[in-house]
């Protein structure tokens, strides 16, 4: 069985989610006997290719293949509001995109409900994103590094979200809390993957220039398992997601995470982070020591089902049925 893995990850969109789930996939779908996998090739002949984005770069892509065409819905347009610029126009050509695969994984059971009512025609399969987990898992050297890199203090609390810098990703919420807690230092990993295209560019770029001393803006960085274990905290102010690849990261490494009350979120975590509805319940929450030591000792161990090994033999298992193996 070959399988070509074909996402958009050239530039600043190598560090979107997406990109950093199908990069994981492939390396670990080569790990397994049976299945000859290539990554972006314009040159072989497939049974199968797995897209991972829909760019401009995807569809043209698909003139090279004659094998089955499946896409993961990474991305759907619920989650565009309040993240790219333009989202309103770029929502309506979802049901066109999707009925372009012969198949679609959805990532989770609010993204496979979403997806199934936009292209209710194209089969569709549910399997969850997966994460390396002996990469993200709580490393007191990686602690000592990135602290001493940022200038923070062995001692010091830290806080931390992952994400683009947009308000779907609740930076605003950021930003009063980190003025709200001076006593803490606030760190924010991620940019704008979609440059001046991201939601409020110009407005969040001022804020940033004006933040408080407590706040580090580290842009995007190659190893984030260095973050996850310099943090104390992982907190997760995003309104709106089809999965939340970060906050799996996070709960691998170790730390206790504390995320808004949607869906979404009830629904795939079920009780290992602790929710909150507005910002008064998150400074009640960071002082919860109890609390955030309970959410901590199980979280590792509620991402055992995520483990990238037991996902690729999933996606296996579905490209055979696919292709008639």
């Amino acid at each position: 069985m070959k399988v070509n893995i074909f996402v958009e990850d050239f530039r600043f969109l190598r560090y979107i989610g997406c990109a950093t789930v199908a990069r994981t996939l492939y390396n670990h779908l080569a790990l397994l006997p049976g299945v000859e996998v290539a990554r972006n090739s314009y040159h072989d002949d497939f049974d199968l290719t797995h897209y991972h984005t829909f760019g401009p770069w995807a569809m043209y892509h698909q003139n090279f293949t004659n094998g089955v065409k499946v896409l993961t819905a990474h991305s759907t347009p619920r989650v565009n509001k309040g993240n790219i610029a333009f989202s309103k126009k770029i929502n309506t050509i979802y049901p066109k995109i999707y009925r372009q695969f012969d198949h679609i994984i959805t990532i989770s059971e609010p993204c496979h409900r979403e997806t199934e009512q936009l292209a209710p025609d194209i089969p569709k399969t549910l399997i969850p994103n997966g994460i390396d987990r002996n990469y993200f898992r709580h490393d007191d050297e990686k602690r000592e590094s990135f602290r001493e890199e940022y200038g923070i203090d062995p001692d010091r609390r830290v806080v931390l979200s992952v994400g683009q810098q947009t308000p779907g990703k609740g930076i605003y919420d950021f930003f009063r809390l980190a003025g709200l807690h001076p006593e803490v230092t606030w760190v924010w990993v991620g940019g704008f993957p979609y440059g001046t295209l991201s939601k409020d560019y110009a407005k969040i770029q001022m804020l940033k220039t004006h933040s408080s001393e407590n706040v580090i803006f580290t842009g995007i960085i190659d190893d984030t398992s260095r973050a996850y274990s310099g943090s104390d905290v992982f907190l997760m102010l995003s309104y709106a997601e089809t999965f939340g690849l970060v906050i799996i990261e996070a709960l691998s490494s170790g730390l206790p995470v504390i995320t808004r009350d949607i869906s979404e979120f009830r629904e795939i975590f079920g009780n290992s982070p602790l929710f909150f509805r507005d910002i008064s319940e998150v400074r009640s929450l960071l002082n919860d020591s109890a609390a955030l030591q309970r959410c901590a000792s199980r979280a590792r161990a509620s991402t055992e089902r995520y483990d990238i090994m037991l996902i690729a033999e999933r996606h296996q298992q579905l490209y055979r049925e696919l292709i008639g193996e």
